[in-house]
């Protein structure tokens, strides 16, 4: 979830806002039904109320929701716009919506349940000739000469420092993508289009495409830079390329495993993939560099993956095997008794009580035992 203040840098970034009340303001029509996916503080829905519209449903699950709600009444809008606090896949509205609007991403589009939420709402909140905002983003990928972003990445684990060899830790940064900014002179190729996500028709949230270049020039590769094109609506939408303003989500960078010396005549594929698995995606960047004197032969040949990112101890990796048959440990065996007690009947002093007396060895006093109670009822009581 975004801090207050991290919705304040959305707010804020004019290139990405000015596209997106521009397309309000083409979809929304007076008596408009609009719901505002993953709303936060709430902006877009004020914005589809000063609009016009009938009524507009600002559905978010974090507390962030009670901007929103309390800008509501401030603004005057307070018996149009519906504040939920909820995931939008357990969201039951008694109308359809003309416009839904919507931005879940991250650094990019795949990131946590925002295409499921996407196709869920499509399906079953939108009305069959309503607008989705946005219709597509499309995804380019181009090889990146960063040095001295790279040396940030993988200097702190290179070379003796204090005297101990660290070199372990270099695996598993260069196994993560993270967020980068760089100038259009620091791409080596010509940016190539990766695959194209269309919400209108978007049904698996995966996504496998490889992108290839033939290079022109003797350059260093330290990895792959990938970012979207959004089109909101038909003719309004926004780029955060190379060499356009700077937005909000930045581009991703996927560090190669090392850099690559490229020379003219070479040519790299690399197969770019992202799996859903639970709450967030696992990535996968397959690199191949083949020279043109021997195009039979891998010159440099990486298979890098964010599951490798995570530094896992056996211990850990056994608990993920099909194979592990789970016991409950003391800190799951609290977590059972207090949701087991959330009967609709008994009271969270009640169980606070109940669970100092039971587990005295973990709650030295009834305030840090109602702690705990009042954290689970947050996340899992109705």
């Amino acid at each position: 979830m975004y801090s207050v203040s991290g919705y304040g840098k959305m707010i804020t970034d004019a290139p990405r806002m000015e596209a997106y009340v521009s397309a309000l303001r083409r979809a929304v029509k007076p008596g408009s039904v609009v719901v505002d996916l993953g709303s936060g503080p709430g902006l877009f829905a004020l914005l589809a109320c000063q609009m016009g519209a009938r009524r507009v449903y600002a559905i978010e699950p974090d507390n962030v929701i009670e901007v929103a709600r309390q800008a509501a009444i401030a603004n005057g809008y307070q018996e149009r716009l519906v504040c939920i606090q909820d995931y939008s896949t357990r969201v039951t509205l008694p109308e359809h919506a003309d416009v839904i609007i919507s931005d879940l991403r991250g650094i990019l589009p795949w990131f946590q349940q925002h295409l499921p939420s996407i196709v869920d709402a499509r399906r079953r909140l939108l009305k069959p000739e309503g607008v989705l905002i946005p219709q597509r983003d499309v995804l380019w990928a181009a090889l990146a000469e960063t040095p001295e972003k790279y040396s940030d990445i993988v200097g702190p684990w290179e070379g003796d420092l204090y005297g101990f060899d660290l070199s372990s830790a270099r695996r598993f940064v260069t196994n993560t993508f993270g967020k980068l900014r760089v100038t259009t002179e620091q791409l080596l190729v010509k940016p190539n289009r990766w695959c194209v996500l269309d919400y209108s028709k978007l049904e698996d949230p995966d996504i496998n495409g490889e992108i290839s270049w033939t290079i022109t020039e003797a350059r260093t590769a330290h990895g792959l830079l990938v970012w979207f094109d959004s089109e909101l609506i038909e003719g309004i939408g926004f780029s955060n390329r190379p060499g356009e303003a700077e937005l909000v989500y930045g581009n991703a960078f996927f560090p190669f495993s090392y850099p690559i010396e490229l020379v003219a005549g070479d040519e790299i594929a690399i197969t770019l993939s992202a799996n859903l698995v639970v709450d967030d995606y696992v990535w996968r960047w397959n690199t191949q560099v083949f020279s043109q004197g021997n195009p039979g032969k891998a010159t440099a040949n990486f298979n890098q993956s964010t599951f490798f990112g995570v530094p896992l101890s056996p211990g850990q990796l056994r608990k993920r095997a099909a194979s592990h048959i789970p016991k409950l440990n003391k800190d799951g065996q609290i977590g059972h008794f207090v949701l087991s007690r959330m009967d609709g009947k008994t009271s969270l002093e009640e169980i606070a009580h109940q669970l100092t007396a039971l587990y005295p060895s973990h709650f030295a006093s009834y305030k840090g035992a109602l702690d705990h109670v009042s954290k689970l009822a947050q996340k899992y009581s109705g």
